[in-house]
């Protein structure tokens, strides 16, 4: 698999390069596609992998492509800062301060990390900042590095900008003025600087700049399109993924805690409750135009609200768990009362094979339920991401019914209400059913659980 993917991306470096004219040695471009694939194939990562930067590729124009292949290839949260392949080529571009980390000086020789500085708005000795483009930024830096052999400036600029524009979420500034604005201005001081020698080919410095603007805004875009999709498994595929990034063991969710599982699904849960859907997709100059802009907007409102109540779901039915495992005990790893998923087939009781069906007739939405039976459509390589239990709670609750037991759910994990009080307020056929299907999995809680189970 790896193999195919490094043959992909040399592919991709090397139409690129040939579609600006330049001449770069395949063995070169065998190197570019070997850091980008090593760098961005570390454990933690399950969104910001080369499957995305293949699919952002696409379509895309020589400049967005190169931008591409290096707008994720740092990422500290989940490299454990720089990882090895990244280190050693963004030497003295930072330094430590306070547990900070700031832009160091530059030195007069490295004029492409003070171009891509100058197109980021970052000036030396300022922190880099964690959410605002500190690794979309070190991530230009590199390709700043690796580059600026083979590229001139201005497309070195039209890469920098793509990738600055990533930068994902940013409210317009105390002025009104958008990111993409504040980058054009950016980039036209930048031109206008004396002796910039860009070689613009007799383009108009105005000109240029709407084109690299315009181009890095259908790039970040396309970025986030996930929030965009008319599919709205799409986004909630991307949702799945990001929590496994959040979570050290997520790979192996079997044997994580319930409570880590369920503090993961409320950070992205809150996270998603307080984006603004306008803030995800950019526009400028009438790119997108007005109308396509307010559509997109309603497309990204749509979609999270339906990974919402998806994230309600998943947090509804793993609070029972979660309660279960609390009246008979303490917290414990998920696969304990839901069985390992991961185990051969036939060879232990998984929680699927024990809850009977659910009652029909309580109101649901058809496309949830369309996901649990078929969550194989999604991404995420968790293997309990749409447990069969999530679908038997929605189905047994109906969709008003689960958001009133995540209500009374919030209540239990924020220490207001009892985990034995939390489940009296379930309908109780339902939560002797489960328990009845955990007694025998959950071997050493078996004796508690029943005991548990006579008692509601």
């Amino acid at each position: 698999m790896a193999i195919a993917t490094i043959n992909r991306i040399i592919i991709l470096f090397d139409e690129a390069f040939r579609a600006l004219s330049v001449t770069v040695p395949m063995a070169k471009v065998e190197q570019l596609a070997m850091l980008v694939q090593s760098a961005m194939s570390g454990k933690k990562r399950a969104f910001h992998t080369t499957k995305h930067v293949l699919h952002l590729s696409q379509g895309m124009k020589p400049v967005q492509v190169l931008a591409a292949l290096f707008h994720d290839v740092v990422y500290c949260q989940l490299d454990g800062g720089l990882s090895a392949q990244t280190a050693p080529l963004l030497e003295g571009v930072t330094r430590s301060e306070n547990g900070a980390l700031l832009l160091a000086a530059i030195k007069p020789q490295d004029q492409a990390v003070a171009l891509c500085a100058d197109i980021f708005g970052f000036v030396p000795g300022q922190i880099l900042p964690l959410q605002r483009g500190m690794n979309e930024f070190l991530s230009a830096a590199l390709a700043a590095r690796l580059l600026q052999r083979h590229l001139g400036d201005a497309q070195l600029i039209a890469i920098f900008a793509c990738i600055e524009m990533t930068i994902p979420f940013r409210a317009p500034d105390k002025n009104g003025q958008t990111a993409a604005q504040l980058l054009a201005q950016r980039i036209q001081a930048r031109c206008s600087q004396p002796g910039a020698g860009l070689a613009l080919a007799q383009q108009p410095t105005a000109d240029f700049v709407k084109t690299v603007v315009t181009d890095a805004v259908i790039f970040a875009n396309r970025d986030l399109s996930g929030f965009t999709d008319a599919n709205p498994g799409r986004c909630l595929s991307n949702t799945l993924l990001l929590i496994e990034e959040s979570m050290p063991h997520f790979a192996a969710l079997s044997f994580s805690s319930i409570q880590e599982y369920r503090d993961a699904l409320r950070r992205m849960d809150d996270f998603l409750s307080k984006l603004n859907p306008a803030l995800v997709c950019q526009n400028f100059d009438n790119v997108p135009d007005a109308k396509a802009k307010l559509d997109l907007d309603a497309s990204v409102a749509r979609n999270i609200a339906f990974s919402r109540d998806y994230l309600a779901a998943i947090l509804a039915s793993m609070a029972v768990v979660e309660a279960l495992a609390l009246c008979t005990g303490t917290d414990c790893p998920i696969g304990m009362f839901l069985g390992d998923s991961a185990h051969p087939e036939g060879e232990a009781d998984q929680i699927e094979d024990l809850l009977p069906p659910p009652p029909t007739g309580q109101p649901v939405n058809a496309e949830l339920v369309t996901l649990f039976e078929n969550e194989h459509v999604l991404e995420s390589v968790n293997d309990l991401r749409a447990s069969p239990l999530t679908e038997f709670v929605y189905r047994y609750l109906g969709h008003r019914g689960t958001q009133q037991a995540l209500a009374q759910a919030q209540l239990m994990f924020d220490g207001q209400l009892s985990a034995l009080a939390f489940l009296q307020t379930l309908d109780r056929d339902m939560v002797r059913a489960i328990i009845g299907a955990c007694a025998k999995i959950a071997v050493s809680r078996k004796e508690a659980l029943l005991v548990l189970e006579h008692s509601l």
